[in-house]
């Protein structure tokens, strides 16, 4: 059993707190309560249920932890066990930590009357906000993050690669894509899909053929779908596998943590020609985009590019749906779905060197169903973007 709180090492924290600390002195934030599992895991490696203490000031974080109690560090006085978070100020007032500026809570993630909790502890109110700087920080991805996102990406282009495999005839689109989810957690799948926003829900993944792929979603998803349930309307809904009918596959790629994003597209038998054309133009969209990004480029700029050879081919009212429109044709991706940077006609990012990104130019066509393919890459100095989600992209017979 290993009890170190940080798993990743000193010198590996050290970057990421740096960069964290860095973007919020330029906030001018000084110091921050870091409560999100999304963000505890980024810090130090593992999950835990607790604070992180964040002081610009300091050589490195102070831990407040609820559960479970074996955890330690190795410098002494970091790790305070504690029952309720009002004993954070006094322990941090044993420790000779002065707490003499507001601190900054993740208030687009704490619940309000978790937020006045914690605020209160320091005698505060809620002020500021650490959650864009900590979005920010971990939109730029470290040599270490970037090694778990490829093999994340080499595993789920290993099972993507077995998918043809694990179809037979009269399977309907839920049926299909638990056999692909099983293949998934053999492969060491984690399961775990975190996704960014608080109105955002999904299980492992979106499996969709045929006119399901035309009903709209009340999530800020690139495809919709009805569901199995109104409780989750989004994806697979029982839809039996015709041959002939488009099936999109977009599941999960979280095997160390890190996910990484890929759609490809299955058949039971040969598709209409207009499915090989948007296929075929969806995967020249992804090269595209790849060829652009490379740093100080901007993300809107990259959207613009996907309409426009959207638009020349003539699918631009298909394009990232039809009864409804995604408004975005990439997004960043790590510890969860729909990080930093977006790429949204309306979009402020600029690229940085180390971002990673989904990028998922889809069409849909009424009576036909869903085509397009997604892949993940990682930004570089210079262009193109590395991919790491290395599956085939042509559309793959189902045996």
């Amino acid at each position: 059993m290993n009890t170190a709180i940080n798993l990743l090492g000193e010198k590996e924290q050290a970057l990421r707190t740096g960069r964290l600390c860095s973007l919020m002195e330029k906030a001018g934030i000084v110091c921050a309560l870091i409560r999100d599992n999304a963000n505890i895991y980024w810090l130090t490696g593992r999950v835990f249920r607790g604070y992180i203490y964040i002081d610009t000031r300091l050589e490195a974080p102070l831990y407040f932890v609820r559960q479970p109690n074996h955890l330690r560090d190795v410098r002494e006085g970091a790790v305070h066990f504690i029952r309720k978070p009002e004993q954070i100020a006094s322990m941090l007032s044993e420790a000779s930590v002065t707490v003499d500026a507001p601190v900054a809570l993740e208030l687009d993630s704490d619940a309000y009357s978790e937020a006045v909790r914690l605020a209160a502890v320091f005698g505060q109110l809620p002020q500021q906000n650490l959650s864009p700087v900590v979005r920010l920080a971990r939109a730029v991805k470290t040599a270490v993050e970037q090694a778990m996102l490829r093999e994340s990406g080499i595993r789920q282009s290993y099972v993507y690669e077995r998918i043809p495999r694990l179809y037979h005839e009269g399977m309907t689109d839920i049926e299909f894509q638990i056999e692909i989810e099983r293949a998934s957690r053999l492969e060491g799948c984690l399961g775990q899909f975190r996704v960014a926003g608080s109105d955002m829900e999904l299980f492992m993944g979106n499996v969709l053929t045929g006119d399901n792929a035309d009903t709209p979603s009340p999530y800020d998803f690139a495809m919709g779908g009805e569901g199995a349930d109104p409780s989750i309307p989004v994806g697979a809904n029982g839809t039996v596998i015709k041959p002939g009918a488009p099936v999109m596959v977009d599941v999960n790629g979280n095997y160390t943590g890190y996910m990484t994003d890929m759609t490809r597209m299955y058949s039971a038998a040969p598709l209409d020609s207009r499915a090989v054309e948007l296929n075929r133009l969806s995967a020249d969209i992804c090269d595209a985009l790849a060829a652009m990004m490379k740093p100080g480029v901007e993300a809107k700029a990259l959207y613009e590019k996907a309409l426009a050879i959207a638009t020349e081919a003539g699918y631009a009212d298909f394009f990232m749906g039809h009864r409804y429109h995604a408004g975005f044709v990439g997004h960043g991706i790590g510890i969860e779905v729909n990080e930093q940077p977006v790429l949204a006609p309306r979009s402020r990012d600029i690229l940085e060197e180390g971002n990673v990104i989904a990028v998922e130019p889809k069409f849909v066509l009424p009576g036909l169903g869903a085509v397009g393919v997604e892949n993940t890459y990682i930004v570089r100095a210079e262009a193109p973007a590395e991919r790491i989600t290395n599956a085939r992209t042509d559309i793959s017979l189902l045996d």
